[in-house]
């Protein structure tokens, strides 16, 4: 059955003896944000029995904050890298511990990736309508059609847990799971942002090292100030234009404002503090990665890729779920057995890998 709770008392209630394993999900808006509006929370207490939380309504975010918080209870969520922000900015909390079924089923060797309506199909022959995906959220009231789907986003967890569990415990991988989502949930909870986010731009790898290094720091304030203007980045600053100013670097505030007013949508009014930007050196830059082109060894990347290739064949896994290619050319690059590779990876592919580096 699916309850819709309005009060904050009303979810307290409900949540007075919470199972030890609930399923979890969120709807949310980003398309006018920088973070995600939380416009609806589901939780499953059992396949049976849905809550719909109303996070509109005042005080509902901090009746739920304990829930989450509570570390008797395992949170069953699928790819919610998403929802954690979401729950981290409307909530102050993140819901831990965590079981992302995504995850697991990647790890079980069912594929990198796959979507919550396929792997349902997959473990349980059910087929999910996928008709509201991209609703307004934010109305009220919803529909019953939104009410549906939206309950049926957290209806099948325990059944995916259930089946997923049981075959990681078979392969021994159930804590392979555990230390990719406490990863994921420190990433959430640091929520730093992307240190290097020059290097995610292909056309970073075009600007020699002082125009990299201005790109980095436009990045940086554009960064900044999306957060605190709570707008999407491409708002603040899109890449074409922060690229177009690190090549050429306007000499003064005036020739900023020449190439701002050549550019549709540009950032105008943050004129002084784009140039600030622009002109004043991070603490850190010079120990900024330079973005690479294809500079590389290739045979040594190609031999790693392959060893990878057969690593993963050894264990069913993708190989995007092992190492994407990106953490191999951190190996090159000297980056080193951090974050992701860190851990399970770490022990499986390091003998293997260490040969081809030189370590």
């Amino acid at each position: 059955m699916t309850h819709w709770i309005d009060t904050p008392d009303a979810l307290r209630a409900r949540l007075a003896r919470p199972p030890a394993t609930i399923g979890l999900d969120t709807e949310f808006i980003r398309e006018r944000t920088y973070w995600p509006q939380l416009a609806l929370v589901q939780i499953a207490l059992d396949a049976d029995d849905i809550l719909l939380v109303d996070p509109l309504v005042p005080g509902m975010c901090e009746a739920l904050a304990p829930l989450l918080a509570d570390p008797a209870v395992l949170k069953l969520m699928h790819s919610p890298s998403e929802d954690l922000v979401a729950f981290k900015h409307a909530c102050k909390v993140l819901p831990a511990p965590l079981f992302d079924t995504q995850a697991a089923a990647a790890l079980c060797g069912l594929g990198a990736g796959l979507g919550y309506q396929k792997l349902v199909q997959a473990l349980t022959g059910t087929a999910l309508a996928k008709g509201e995906t991209r609703s307004d959220w934010l109305r009220r009231p919803l529909s019953p059609a939104q009410l549906e789907y939206a309950a049926d986003d957290v209806r099948h967890l325990h059944a995916l847990h259930q089946t997923l569990d049981a075959r990681l415990q078979a392969r021994g991988r159930a804590a392979w799971l555990a230390e990719d989502s406490a990863r994921q949930l420190v990433d959430a909870h640091g929520d730093a942002g992307d240190r290097w986010p020059h290097l995610a731009l292909r056309s970073a790898q075009f600007l020699d090292a002082d125009g990299q290094r201005r790109l980095l720091r436009l990045l940086r304030w554009r960064e900044a100030q999306a957060r605190l203007r709570d707008r999407p980045r491409s708002w603040i600053l899109d890449n074409e234009l922060a690229v177009t100013l690190a090549r050429q670097a306007p000499t003064d505030p005036q020739a900023l404002q020449a190439a701002l007013d050549a550019t549709p949508k540009s950032p105008r009014v943050l004129r002084d503090a784009l140039w600030q930007a622009l002109v004043t050196p991070l603490a850190d830059e010079t120990q900024a990665p330079l973005a690479r082109g294809d500079d590389r060894d290739k045979r040594q990347l190609r031999a790693l890729q392959d060893v990878v290739t057969a690593v993963a064949a050894e264990l069913g896994l993708p190989e995007s779920v092992l190492a994407p290619r990106r953490l191999l050319e951190g190996l090159q690059d000297g980056s080193g057995w951090t974050g992701a590779l860190a851990g399970w990876r770490r022990a499986v592919l390091e003998p293997r890998l260490a040969p081809l580096l030189g370590d």
